[in-house]
């Protein structure tokens, strides 16, 4: 077994693990969470939004829903003062708890703790060159991008959000995500996860 495999099969293991407790850990969140968002507003507890995954596959993901019915139909980004976010939604946005029904996707192999943040189709279908890296491993909860961008949208602003993300991030995240293809490893990844858990505690 060569270095990449090991690699490789030692993060599904770990993938596995760390999803599988923090699902048992956190069903009481899960419910809370369930709880305020059915009462907050009409719809759906999940969101199951395409996005594209390994080898440019599209899966639908799970996310906790913080917007009204229906937003998903207008911009793919939310900005700065969106007012399709629900009251509870701007809460559970702001911690990233909205993520959290992702570790469902890592135990359905669609997606890992750690790699480039999944996209829209309608962005992916456009990647050229160094780009399509980005396709050729499972997308994560966390990575490089999400790391720098947590407040991402605070730096959207309201008037056309899909032109601001398209003209000024989007390329700076697939740089990075490019680089998190170029340099992962093992205990890059841990150190991923690490610098996750203290940027949503510390709000830094």
């Amino acid at each position: 077994m060569n270095k990449n495999s090991i690699y490789k099969t030692a993060k599904r293991i770990t993938d596995i693990i760390l999803a599988s407790l923090g699902i048992i850990i956190l069903l009481p969140v899960f419910l809370l969470i369930a709880f305020v968002i059915k009462f907050d507003s009409r719809g759906p507890v999940f969101f199951r939004g395409v996005r594209t995954g390994k080898n440019n596959v599209p899966f639908r993901i799970f996310k906790f829903r913080s917007m009204y019915i229906g937003s998903e139909y207008k911009a793919g980004t939310t900005s700065r003062n969106d007012n399709r976010v629900t009251k509870v939604g701007k809460f559970i946005r702001r911690y990233k708890l909205d993520e959290l029904p992702q570790l469902l996707n890592v135990i359905l192999g669609e997606m890992s703790f750690v790699g480039p943040r999944p996209e829209l189709p309608k962005y992916t279908n456009e990647y050229t060159g160094e780009e399509l890296l980005i396709l050729t491993v499972k997308p994560g909860i966390t990575d490089i991008s999400s790391i720098k961008f947590s407040n991402l949208n605070d730096l959207i602003e309201d008037e056309d959000p899909d032109k601001a993300f398209e003209t000024r991030i989007l390329m700076v995240k697939n740089l990075l995500r490019i680089e998190y293809v170029k340099t992962c490893s093992y205990w890059f990844d841990i150190k991923l996860i690490i610098k996750t858990v203290f940027k949503i505690i510390l709000r830094k």
